[in-house]
């Protein structure tokens, strides 16, 4: 499985936007499709909101991708 640490610039990202920002999907209409599909894990649960907000310390996992995404702020 891939490990793709990102690194949170505001308060929260969109789900969809997390997925196209890491490159997981190429696009957001593609992003939106892994979401609607159910390929998609935040923090060990199926979330189905293609926008939900993603916050630092949460984990998303795409099954299809092969892929787990952690989320943290930056280093000070």
């Amino acid at each position: 499985m891939n490990l793709i640490d990102f690194e949170l610039r505001g308060e929260f990202i969109p789900l969809d936007a997390l997925l196209k920002a890491t490159a997981v999907a190429h696009s957001g209409g593609a992003a939106k499709t892994l979401v609607a599909e159910g390929a998609v894990q935040v923090d060990g649960q199926p979330e189905s909101r293609k926008t939900c907000k993603i916050r630092a310390g949460q984990v998303v996992t795409v099954a299809a991708a092969h892929t787990r995404i952690r989320v943290h702020r930056p280093a000070l």
